[in-house]
């Protein structure tokens, strides 16, 4: 086994100078079981790809940061968003490979804010956004505006990360798709800001381990998916057998079961969580044309402090962005593929069979906002089998529920005034 220093092939690291090329060509000649390091250094890079076989071992104090210039980013086959399409590679990529780790105390920077800036102005509402949704396309936008991840693990098998930073992503910061036997630990994800900046995506995978991870970010902390529409109804990628154990959840919206359900998610197991001032607990979110399902879920001894939701459960989840429009042929494929949702009773997303236990949830803030349960089933397929038990939960408002069947209360206590939802306001991210 070997270790190649990436200064050995050129490597330049004084955070400036482009240096993808001498990084890939020592990832080019590892051999199986080598590892190539990052030294303590601020390397500026585009997409990086590795190969089967061997370890990235990124230094304490070294630092990848991801190019701001977009044709440092090759467009690939990748999954965005639930949909199959060409976009850029990511800054690290794990594409068809196996027996890969990434491991290290150094930190991968994506420079994020040129592309949350393209996304929605520096002030937030300008940007592609604004664009689009001007024209009423507001379900196209996140598609068009290209936008590198940190991580990309896309068809493989037996990958481990750990003990990184991963921070500022322009886009989601790991993203495991269609991979089995992922296992992640110790490491550390952070976003200031910026739209869609998920922590963790776990889609269409089976075999995942997620332990003792810090995740703070400005959309879902950990995110299990398994595709959107038509297109993901047809290729039955279900995500399945997931560990989420042991974490620690700062800003953010969570622990989320969807949007993306076309596929199906099951036997997902969410135990010893930590939660400190994040938007939301444990979510579940679909929508009318998504179809799939979401079944045999455990959520056990979670510790919740300052949340606005501990529960939220929404099946209707944000029609600006979920139900595309009907396009005609000469529409990019993508478009056409958001346009094909599943359609009738099929595209309603059948949730059952989830079981949550032993959670505490207090609030330290005098006045922070905090609705104890806020959960929407379809009245057409309600969620069935729904069991708490074991909750104790401070809360302003005990909130809504609505569109279940089978719906059981065990030792459950909601210190809160109010006990009826007042207005049905929309949590977007």
């Amino acid at each position: 086994m070997a270790i190649l220093n990436i200064l050995d092939f050129g490597a330049v690291p004084d955070g400036t100078t482009l240096t993808t090329g001498a990084i890939q060509s020592a990832i080019n000649q590892a051999a199986a079981g080598d590892r190539v390091l990052i030294p303590a250094g601020r390397y500026l890079t585009g997409s990086l790809f590795l190969k089967s076989e061997m370890t990235l071992e990124l230094a304490e104090g070294a630092v990848l940061l991801g190019s701001q210039h977009l044709e440092d980013y090759p467009k690939i086959a990748t999954r965005v968003a639930g949909i199959d399409m060409l976009w850029p590679a990511g800054i690290v990529n794990i594409n068809r490979c196996q027996a890969v780790k990434i491991t290290g105390e150094g930190t991968i920077d994506g420079q994020g804010a040129v592309w949350w800036h393209k996304f929605w102005g520096e002030d937030e509402n300008g940007g592609m956004l604004a664009e689009y949704s001007r024209q009423g396309l507001r379900w196209v936008v996140d598609y068009e505006c290209e936008r590198p991840r940190n991580v990309v693990v896309y068809q493989s098998e037996a990958v481990e990360l750990n003990g990184f930073h991963s921070r500022e992503s322009g886009f989601w910061n790991i993203h495991l798709c269609y991979s089995h036997r992922v296992f992640l630990q110790d490491l550390r994800v952070s976003n200031a800001t910026g739209p869609s900046t998920d922590g963790i995506d776990i889609d269409s995978c089976e075999h995942v381990r997620v332990e003792r991870c810090v995740v703070s970010c400005n959309d879902d902390n950990i995110c299990v998916k398994s595709g959107r529409g038509a297109e993901a109804q047809r290729l039955a990628k279900t995500t399945s057998d997931i560990v989420i154990r042991d974490c620690e959840l700062h800003k953010g919206s969570g622990i989320t079961l969807g949007s993306e359900t076309s596929g199906g998610i099951e036997n997902v197991l969410i135990e010893h969580n930590r939660f400190f001032g994040t938007g939301v607990g444990f979510r579940i979110k679909s929508a009318r044309n998504r179809g799939g399902w979401i079944r045999n879920i455990t959520v056990r001894h979670l510790r919740l402090e300052d949340v606005s939701y501990p529960f939220m459960m929404q099946l209707n989840w944000f029609p600006q962005y979920s139900y595309g429009q009907q396009v005609g042929e000469d529409s990019p494929p993508h478009w056409r593929k958001l346009s094909e949702g599943v359609e009738g009773a099929a595209g309603l997303t059948q949730v059952e069979n989830i079981a949550v236990s032993h959670v505490t949830g207090r609030l330290t803030a005098p006045h922070h906002f905090s609705r104890a349960f806020f959960i929407e089933g379809a009245e057409e397929r309600p969620i069935e089998r729904l069991h708490f038990s074991h909750i104790t939960l401070q809360a302003q408002e005990f909130g809504k529920i609505a569109g279940v069947n089978k719906l059981s209360f065990e030792q459950v206590s909601v210190d809160a005034p109010a006990v009826t939802l007042e207005k049905n306001d929309a949590y977007e991210r």
